[in-house]
């Protein structure tokens, strides 16, 4: 099978799916290009719970379900789930278990185990084709709620440390420049996400987490603490601090340790709620050490891979320009890699400043008769509103080398010298070739192969007579390789008699044998000893005397 994904039939791809569905104006509130990624951040106020009431069309879970029907994020990190006593529907808070299941009910209905009846309000009877069927619920909790990241794409472990999840991480104390730690009081989660090699250059990695609440000093203490351990372990962990090495100052408590970085078209994308609003807080807080690390403006401490500074968004809500995400205070952010993802647009969500012309229709007639306009909705849904980003990523995986024929010996050629040259058609960006000739068409029986030739040819060595052989060439580059057309030839030698190669032995292969052996051809030289010597002719007459069968 050939393996490659050529750059511009993939661009093409892109382009003939991009639709313009972002017009807020007109009511439409989806992606402009279908190819660009959707981050949602929400903390949802306990509303996502397995005792809530599923099956109310006016109350928390119902708004939540429209709102997240409405926007469509291809990944929704969610805060303050799974608080039962929180949402005044029970106690305690769910088990990693039973808020999975109450995840499925939440996007796709169906009975429910925790409550009795069937969930009537769910993602899907509003959206029928959305889902996010990969969910991660973080074991780390505060014994209230839980951390949560759902995706449209599955995890999978990206930096070879077998996981593809993280509910928190420890850093030591040898750490520079940080006091080290972890990621807070409820845990800061990370999920590798594996993105379609078809659309995607790279892949994504997503961080969630709900920092600790308060305007105490130790409050304010708790929430730089964790931040600076969120934002070591990214630029140590995942980018190796500039360098190809995970974890270079070995301070991070991880078994096994990862082997490799996270690819260059692999950005980390962060957020949560962070419980401090950058815009008043007077001092370095959450999310500028998300984004910048210990220092500002510096090319080589920054959360980007290549050590400058991320971006931590200051969305607003989008027909009044309201920047709080909570209050009069924006406490939930999106922050990400810069260099590599790109932000379309970024707002906030908040139904109440939607004129009702301009209301999602998923959640218009949201609310009480007669005002049933779908204003309310946030108002329900939760206390926070949520923050939307689409990110441009590097798309189309980068290209193979393109698709190349062999030439000679053709397929099923005969009558080949044991010493013959090979040849091939050059293959597009390859960067070198790759010869395997073997006695079985599976390739296992090797008796040559050589790499890497620079040439579209080779002088293929060390055959012997009458015998069917099978060859392959591989294109490589960095990205890969790429398999000749056919993938396999045949072709069959002949003995060393017949030396004017007609395919038949006669007394006039002897003239031949003379002119081969004057001109020290290597086909003279048949005993195989490397040198066309006088006694050659003793090995000519024996080979002249056995043919092939």
């Amino acid at each position: 099978m050939t393996r490659k994904a050529p750059f511009a039939l993939l661009a093409a791809t892109a382009a003939a799916t991009t639709h313009a569905q972002w017009d807020p104006n007109n009511a439409e509130w989806g992606k402009t290009e279908a190819t660009d990624i959707r981050v949602m951040t929400w903390n949802v106020e306990d509303g996502i719970c397995r005792t809530a009431d599923k099956d109310h069309t006016t109350n928390s879970w119902a708004a939540l379900v429209r709102i997240v029907a409405a926007m469509q994020p291809d990944v929704l990190i969610i805060q303050e789930a799974g608080d039962n006593s929180g949402n005044n529907t029970g106690s305690g808070v769910d088990s990693v278990a039973n808020l999975t299941t109450t995840l499925d009910l939440f996007f796709d209905g169906g009975p429910d185990p925790f409550e009795g009846g069937n969930v009537t309000q769910y993602v899907k009877l509003y959206a029928p084709s959305f889902d996010l069927p990969h969910i991660f619920v973080s074991g780390s909790s505060d014994n209230f709620n839980r951390n949560v990241i759902l995706s449209r794409w599955p995890f999978a472990d990206l930096n070879g440390d077998t996981r593809a999840t993280v509910n928190d991480f420890f850093v030591g104390s040898n750490a520079t420049p940080i006091s080290g730690g972890s990621g807070g009081i409820r845990g800061y989660q990370f999920a590798e996400i594996d993105l379609p090699n078809d659309t995607y250059t790279g892949d994504l990695v997503i961080g969630n987490g709900h920092l600790k609440a308060g305007g105490s000093s130790s409050d304010f203490s708790q929430r730089l603490d964790a931040s600076e351990n969120i934002w070591y372990y990214v630029r140590y962990f995942y980018n190796g601090n500039g360098t190809a090495t995970p974890d270079p100052e070995n301070a991070i408590s991880t078994v096994p340790n990862p082997t490799q970085v996270l690819g260059p078209n692999t950005p980390v994308i962060m957020g949560g709620d962070l419980n401090e609003d950058e815009q008043t807080n007077g001092r370095r807080g959450p999310a500028v050490w998300f984004s910048e690390g210990p220092t500002g403006g510096d090319s080589t401490t920054g959360v980007d891979t290549d050590g400058s500074d991320g971006i931590y968004d200051q969305s607003s809500e989008f027909f009044s320009g309201d920047l709080d995400t909570q209050g009069s205070s924006k406490l939930d952010y999106l922050v990400w890699q810069d260099s590599i993802a790109q932000r379309r647009r970024s707002f906030i969500f908040q139904s109440a400043e939607v004129p009702l012309g301009n209301m999602p229709p998923e959640i218009a007639n949201f609310g009480f008769p007669p005002a049933n306009n779908g204003a309310l909705t946030s108002s329900f849904a939760s206390d926070h509103f949520p923050v939307i980003s689409d990110f441009i990523v590097p798309l189309g995986e980068a290209p193979t080398p393109g698709d190349f024929n062999l030439l000679s010996p053709t397929d099923g050629a005969t009558k080949q010298g044991v010493f013959l040259t090979a040849s091939w058609e050059a293959a597009d960006d390859a960067d070198h070739y790759e010869i395997t000739v073997a006695t079985d068409p599976g390739l296992t029986n090797v008796v040559y192969t050589s790499t890497p030739i620079l040439a579209t040819s080779a002088i293929i060595v060390g055959l012997d007579t009458c015998t069917t052989y099978y060859w392959s060439i591989l294109a490589h580059n960095g990205n890969g390789f790429t398999e000749s057309t056919p993938a396999v030839a045949s072709f069959t030698t002949i003995g060393y008699g017949d030396q004017n190669n007609d395919g038949v032995i006669t007394p006039t292969d002897f003239s031949a044998w003379v002119s081969n052996f004057n001109a020290m051809n290597p086909t003279a030289d048949v005993n195989q000893d490397g040198i066309v010597t006088p006694t050659d002719f003793s090995a000519w007459v024996s080979a002249f005397n056995a043919n092939c069968p």
